[in-house]
């Protein structure tokens, strides 16, 4: 689909259709990113740390208060 550029202020933009946006599932927000050095992609925006913790498994997962000491004459934290 090839649609003009419109001068907003001192920028650029584009209209999207609406039916393009709801088939993409865009709402309110996007990621805009430059590929290659000449490609803009826009892409629906995820929420922040989506699906972050898919992967995790407690049982490979290394202990990383282990070997530390315990200082029970330190006075630089109060607890």
């Amino acid at each position: 689909m090839r649609t003009p550029l419109r001068k907003i202020g001192n920028s650029r933009g584009i209209l999207i259709p609406a039916a393009l946006l709801a088939e993409c599932g865009m709402v309110d927000e996007i990621d805009l990113r430059l590929e290659l050095g000449k490609t803009i992609v826009i892409a629906a925006a995820r929420p922040a740390r989506e699906a972050w913790y898919q992967g995790f498994s407690a049982e490979l997962d290394d202990d990383a208060w282990e070997g530390l000491t315990q200082d029970l004459d330190c006075t630089d934290w109060a607890w």
